[in-house]
Parts: structure tokens; C-alpha cells; sequence
């Protein structure tokens, strides 16, 4: 795989020390790929933007339990998304030659991008049975950008989810566990909450889940958060940020960037039943983002944007 080279800040190439450094972190360039020692550990808050499967990316780094998805490569090769591997490794190429990265894993840098971008292209190269614990540390030269998922995959492609009741596909068919990846194998599931993802028309990257004594949807949202927000409290203001009577907005939390509000629902109805409700809850979302430029907030959904802000946490 290639790797991208930052230019260095010349009059010729028209990056100065000041400007923003090309790999996307946000940085100027002289605190980021253009400082002595090359790539600095920067945080980048969003680092899935630019892809359409950000909110897929997002859900599965966060919390869906088991679940597999082909990755879009512009390349050669067939690298597949996991939630988990086993013993949470970062890649892995399984003795039927097929290759998986993991998304739930230890990361050494701020740019999780970055770090499934060194996980794929390690993957691609590894022999049959190689395992990769953990994406190590940058080693890049000065002024050399490390490639991340924005340049390996078609950013228009969107992610094609399969969710999966248990680990059962960490091996290849016929094979039974054995050692460590049994024990392994067998605490995950153990730990899988019942997930599904809600098919409606128009509604992409909401989950629900069986939590024990409550169900939840979340659903990952690809708006500003402020204007997210503005358009939550224009619904919340005319009672309108539910899914029917038998659910109730939890809050949100923000994760890579993204906004995801949370509802609690009956956990006695069935994943589908909320389907249609999710769609209709949609709409009336759509209805209300389109509405702000022309109708700014009123006293009234200015109080339930603030209540709203008071129930929001940071997870990543």
C-alpha cells in the first residue's frame, strides 16, 4: 500500500507551518506531520468524516455486540470488518485465508483511523493464522502521512452490516474452539446483548437492543450537533421526540464526533415493531431540520435544547 506524503512547508508547495496540516487532523502543520519526529500523537475527534459509512462505523465501534461487514477497498483484496476478534486482536488472517481487522480495540494513537488503516494493510500482508494483538506506534519518517480508512476505501460506499447472534463466525466451518480462543469465544458470548438493526426506509444506523430490564434504540445521527440538538428541542418542545407511548427519549452521548440519541422502549415489543415508529419519528426529524434556517429556535424550544444539552455525555 501506498502512503501519503505531507509536503514540506515550501514556497513551492504553499503549506506553510501555520496552515492546516494535510492528513485531516485539524492541527497546523507545524504541531502535527510537519514537527520534528514526524507524525504527532494528535486526537481526532471525527475520524471516520468523509465516509458514508461514518454512522455504520461509529455503531459498530460502539456498541454492537457481534456483527461483520465487507470492507469497500479501491484496492485488491477482501478485508472484512468485525466488532470483535478474538481475544480482541486487532487483525487477524484465519487458516481459510480470510481476513478481519477489528474495530473494538486498544488503540495507541488519537486517529482510529489511522490505526484500521495500519491494521488493514498488516492484515493484507499477513500469513495464514497471524494474529495482530494491537496496532503499535507510529513509525512513519519525517513528513510521511500514514494512510487512513479515507484512503483505502471508496467513501461513497456504504457498510453492508450482518449481525450475528454469537462469535460462532470467528471460525472457519467444522473447526471447534479450542485453548484460548474457546475461553475466549466463550466469555464473549456470554456477554452479547440481543441487537437488531431497524430496517425502515430512511432510517440507517439505529439500533435496539435488549438491555435485561429496559430495550433502547440508539441511533446515530450524521448532523452537526448543534443543529441536531436545535431540531430534538423543536420536537421535544411540541412533544413529539418519541417513538409512541411506550417509549421515552433517554438522552444522548457523543461518540467519534457524532451525536447519538437514546430512547427507552418496551422491552416486551419485538425489535420490528419499532420500525415504523422509527420511520415516523424520521420524518418529523427531517421535517424539523429543514425548518431551522427560516425559523430560528423559540423561547420555548430554546428551554428544551438546554434541557436536552444537560443530558448529554462524552464517550469517546
Amino acid at each position: 500500500m501506498s502512503k501519503r506524503t505531507a509536503p514540506k512547508p515550501q514556497a513551492d508547495t504553499g503549506i506553510k507551518p501555520r496552515q492546516p496540516c494535510p492528513c485531516g487532523s485539524g492541527k497546523r502543520y507545524k504541531a502535527c506531520h510537519g514537527a520534528a519526529g514526524g507524525a504527532a500523537d494528535v486526537i481526532v475527534t471525527r475520524p471516520f468524516e468523509g465516509l458514508a459509512a461514518e454512522c455504520e462505523l461509529v455503531a459498530l465501534r460502539e456498541f454492537v455486540p457481534s456483527a461483520t461487514a465487507k470492507l469497500p477497498l479501491r484496492g485488491e483484496g477482501e478485508v472484512t470488518l468485525a466488532t470483535v476478534l478474538p481475544m480482541a486482536a486487532a487483525a487477524l488472517r484465519r487458516n481459510d485465508d480470510k481476513a478481519f481487522i477489528g474495530l473494538q480495540v486498544q488503540t495507541h494513537s488519537g486517529d482510529i483511523s489511522r490505526d484500521l488503516a495500519r491494521a488493514v494493510e498488516w492484515v493484507q500482508a499477513a500469513e495464514l493464522g497471524e494474529s495482530l494483538s494491537v496496532v503499535g506506534p507510529e513509525t512513519a519518517e519525517v513528513g510521511t502521512v500514514p494512510n487512513r480508512l479515507q484512503d483505502l476505501l471508496d467513501p461513497a460506499a456504504p457498510l453492508d452490516v450482518e449481525l450475528h447472534k454469537d462469535f460462532a463466525w470467528w471460525l472457519p466451518d467444522e473447526v471447534e474452539p479450542t485453548g484460548e480462543v474457546a475461553l475466549s469465544l466463550e466469555r464473549a458470548n456470554a456477554a452479547i446483548m440481543p441487537t437488531e438493526r431497524l430496517t425502515a426506509e430512511g432510517v440507517e444506523s439505529a439500533y435496539w437492543v435488549d438491555a435485561g430490564e429496559k430495550a433502547h434504540l440508539r441511533w446515530v445521527r450524521p448532523e452537526p450537533e448543534e443543529q441536531l440538538l436545535a431540531a430534538l428541542a423543536r420536537l421535544s418542545a411540541r412533544g413529539q421526540l418519541t417513538l409512541g407511548e411506550d417509549s421515552k427519549f433517554a438522552g444522548s452521548f457523543r461518540a467519534h464526533g457524532l451525536l447519538v440519541p437514546v430512547w427507552d422502549l418496551d422491552r416486551e415489543k419485538h425489535a420490528r415493531e419499532w420500525d415504523e415508529p422509527a420511520a415516523e419519528l424520521g420524518r418529523r426529524l427531517a421535517e424539523a431540520l429543514g425548518s431551522l434556517d427560516s425559523e430560528p429556535l423559540d423561547a420555548a424550544e430554546r428551554r428544551a435544547r438546554d434541557g436536552l444539552r444537560g443530558r448529554q455525555v462524552t464517550i469517546r
